[in-house]
């Protein structure tokens, strides 16, 4: 079967297709994806795991982490979510995506596998979209004899697909409100979510963070007896800008992350110190040098990522909640005070607080193109209209992301664009970015 066969399948089984084909709300459990993957051979027994859950900067310190074991010398598998232009994306070994045809043999390989025990009554219902690929990433890892996997949660952590691995460590990075549907309407409620990524006799790698994280934290660390290790020590001097040196396996290394955003710090350090403990607890061999160089190496498109093209200077961040707007209103700050006239276009999915991130983002910017996105969970553009309006800023509805893209590169010349709010905004308007870039190269 093709990998065109494959994305089509793999795009019929996402969560508001299911949901509008009349299917009841699922219920997930380990347990069916646990099935699965033991009729699969259980791949992700055949493979050691770091993994990482949070609400913000998952992904970030995902990515960093990866990058220095790759330096190691380790082969090392990368699984993270969600993807900004294709699939391929999410599954990597040693920084590099899995291929369409490896992609399509095994989706099809756990797609028959999956038809044949819901056939047996093994299963209740077919695999969803995002166990589907998590089978899919857990048997290309094993294929390839990776040494090491750091895997990304995709919500939560304690039903999380990924939760059926065993780590080696588990890295909690800051929890704020999001998904509060699937994982509860407080901070403690959806830290307690995260902390299902703990085993009992385990280690803890985290931050300071919110007060009622840290407590709940704390709270099933202390019952699961789990050693806490914090990152602290790799942070750097408040209001540090730019490259800064931290002591790591007794030398001194710079850390000079490609990464953007003070934010990023707290990331970074996560990563420093999951590399350290794997180093001197779990006798991996990485070197200060390997942190280094891979902190200096790592890629994580779509975050705070600029670019110049036709004398603008665009921004591109996926901040897709009110935190991820925090951390983006403050990573900007110095660009758009010396650079105007600055725009931003917005969109996001409805199960946003659109307001809060309107009255976090909107006033910054002289003008706000709204844009559509494809998917059946966007906000209503008359919603998003609403809540610039309750701002006070000027916004216009665009018919479609490139017409959005056109608008702003009339209105900012020699200024700044800004493109966030949602991941499908920030993929469409990436890869339509770099084709006119390549096209006039």
């Amino acid at each position: 079967m093709s990998y065109i066969a494959a994305i089509d399948q793999l795009n019929a089984m996402a969560p508001e297709l299911y949901a509008r084909a009349g299917h009841p709300r699922r219920k997930f459990s380990l347990d069916e994806v646990r099935t699965l993957l033991a009729a699969l051979g259980c791949p992700q027994d055949r493979f050691p795991a770091v993994l990482i859950a949070g609400t913000n900067g998952k992904g970030s310190t995902a990515s960093t982490l990866a990058s220095i074991l790759s330096e190691a010398g380790l082969r090392t598998g990368l699984y993270t979510s969600p993807h900004l232009e294709k699939p391929n994306e999410r599954i990597r070994v040693n920084g590099r995506e899995i291929g369409d045809s490896d992609f399509a043999r095994l989706f099809f390989l756990v797609s028959d596998t999956a038809n044949q025990i819901l056939k047996e009554q093994k299963l209740p219902q077919r695999p969803s979209y995002f166990e589907a690929l998590t089978a899919l990433a857990f048997l290309y890892f094993a294929e390839n004899k990776i040494e090491i996997a750091v895997l990304e949660v995709g919500m939560g952590g304690r039903l999380d697909a990924t939760n059926v691995v065993e780590p080696l460590l588990s890295v909690v990075t800051d929890i704020s409100l999001d998904h509060m549907e699937w994982l509860g309407p407080t901070i403690a409620a959806i830290a307690r979510e995260k902390a299902g990524i703990l085993r009992s006799g385990g280690t803890m790698i985290t931050l300071p963070q919110h007060p009622e994280a840290n407590r709940v934290l704390g709270e099933v660390a202390v019952e699961l007896g789990v050693r806490g290790v914090s990152a602290v020590p790799y942070m750097p001097p408040a209001e540090t800008e730019g490259p800064y040196t931290v002591d790591v396996l007794g030398a001194t290394v710079t850390v000079n992350s490609p990464l953007a955003g003070a934010h990023q710090h707290r990331n970074v350090a996560l990563a420093i110190a999951a590399a350290v403990e794997l180093a001197s607890r779990h006798g991996f061999a990485v070197t200060p040098g390997a942190i280094e160089r891979g902190i200096r190496g790592t890629r994580w498109p779509g975050r705070m990522e600029g670019m110049t093209f036709g004398g603008i200077e665009w921004v591109l961040d996926v901040a897709h909640n009110p935190a991820g707007a925090w951390a983006l209103r403050a990573g900007l700050r110095s660009l758009l005070e010396r650079r105007a006239p600055r725009v931003l276009i917005f969109s996001c999915l409805r199960d946003k607080p659109a307001e809060e991130m309107a009255q976090i983002l909107f006033p910054l910017f002289e003008r706000v193109i709204l844009a559509p996105i494809h998917s059946t969970r966007a906000t209503a553009m008359e919603d998003l209209l609403a809540a610039a309006k309750a701002t006070g800023t000027r916004a216009v509805a665009a018919d479609s992301v490139s017409d959005a893209l056109r608008a702003a590169r009339e209105s900012a010349a020699g200024g700044v664009v800004v493109v966030s709010g949602s991941v499908y905004l920030v993929g469409e308007a990436r890869a339509m970015l770099l084709a006119g870039m390549r096209g006039r190269s």
